[in-house]
């Protein structure tokens, strides 16, 4: 994949104006596509020649949230779910201090395995303890505003 001279990459710094533009026209033209698959045509440097490309539903859903996080200027990091973080890139991802992070892992809450004497995260694993811990504060919230309708 080659890129203009002028083009720097987005991971260690906020979406330029242009990278803005950029991201908001290419995630209009996808969602104009969202029916169903997505049928682009970019031009192959290698061969010098128009290569069609069809993107399924959920590689279009993939690009248009990212291109929306770009186009409202918000940086964006992505993470292989294969990845092994270390404590201190996992609890950053939790919001947590690494302290409490430590706690968890030694409770057994969120998997983890040892590399030398420093622990280490899979982010599949700590996206699952996420998203059990945001069902659970979803479920306890409802609850409470349940309960909270019986007051009145």
């Amino acid at each position: 994949m080659t890129s203009p001279a002028s083009a720097s990459p987005l991971g260690n710094r906020l979406p330029s104006a242009e990278d803005r533009q950029i991201a908001n026209q290419l995630r209009q033209i996808l969602a104009a596509h969202k029916a169903g698959e997505a049928h682009l045509q970019v031009f192959d440097p290698a061969t010098k020649k128009p290569v069609d490309i069809t993107l399924t539903l959920a590689m279009s859903d993939l690009f248009i949230q990212l291109l929306r996080y770009i186009g409202s200027g918000d940086a964006v990091t992505l993470l292989p779910i294969q990845q092994m973080l270390t404590t201190q890139q996992a609890a950053d991802l939790l919001d947590v201090s690494r302290p409490y992070l430590i706690k968890l892992i030694e409770k057994g809450d969120i998997a983890h395995s040892m590399v030398g004497r420093h622990r280490r995260v899979k982010a599949e694993d700590l996206f699952a303890f996420k998203s059990a811990r945001d069902k659970a504060r979803a479920e306890a919230l409802d609850e409470l505003m349940s309960d909270s309708k019986d007051l009145y």
